[in-house]
């Protein structure tokens, strides 16, 4: 979306609809107890400690809808949030957040992790509902080789995703423009990577206007405004 004015009425729209209900469903520790997929997600995976939880709050205007953890790598299920629940009962919301399990950590056991990856990995590649992965990397750090292999992953699975740099109010500008051209120039290597690299961060809402309008826009198509 190039028009300014156009930016800003989706991004006035989307933090208006974030403002409505948004509600936490379940968590899904088996793929066997995914809800039925009826609704588009958008599903959010990264490194352990990345600002997922940050971001989620950020994003939904809440203080804690999602628990940061003080542990990184705690978060071993699927959490599911729906957003915009009509107000009729029994009626489906517009579409589901999915906080996935961090990876990258070090201090779970191999067994656990490697039932975390299994998990995270059918998912991605499975579920027909799935909209857009939203990949967040820590801007202090850049992508990672986890990262790289979470995106090889969903090139092969052809799941289209985002690179979204976390915590940018914690490198100054300089570094922040070089890390985002790095990403920017690794992402063209990547069939299912969006062009786009999003700079956010939660604890100060840079960015974070815009990736709402872009992760409605992913969930219900560019004409969602009407």
């Amino acid at each position: 979306m190039n028009d300014p004015d156009d930016q800003a009425r989706c991004e006035e729209a989307a933090a208006k609809l974030f403002s409505g209900p948004v509600d936490f469903l379940l968590s899904v520790p088996q793929l066997k107890f995914l809800p039925d997929p009826l609704v588009p997600e958008i599903a959010f995976c990264g490194r352990s400690n990345v600002g997922k939880s940050s971001l989620l709050n950020a994003l939904t205007g809440r203080k804690a809808i999602a628990r940061a953890s003080v542990t990184p790598g705690r978060t071993q299920e699927l959490n599911f949030f729906d957003v915009g629940r009509p107000r009729q009962e029994g009626a489906l919301p517009l579409f589901r957040l999915v906080d996935m399990p961090g990876y990258g950590f070090a201090k779970a056991p191999v067994k656990v992790v490697e039932k975390w990856k299994a998990l995270v990995n059918s998912y991605l590649r499975g579920r027909p509902v799935l909209a857009r992965t939203l990949v967040l990397v820590d801007s202090r750090h850049g992508l990672k080789q986890v990262d790289r292999e979470m995106m090889s992953m969903l090139d092969q699975a052809a799941v289209g995703y985002r690179i979204v740099l976390t915590k940018t109010d914690k490198i100054k500008a300089s570094e922040l423009a070089a890390v985002t051209e790095k990403t920017a120039a690794e992402a063209r290597q990547h069939v299912a990577a969006h062009p786009e690299i999003h700079q956010t961060s939660a604890e100060k809402g840079m960015g974070i206007a815009r990736l709402r309008a872009a992760v409605l826009d992913d969930a219900l198509g560019e004409g969602w405004m009407g």
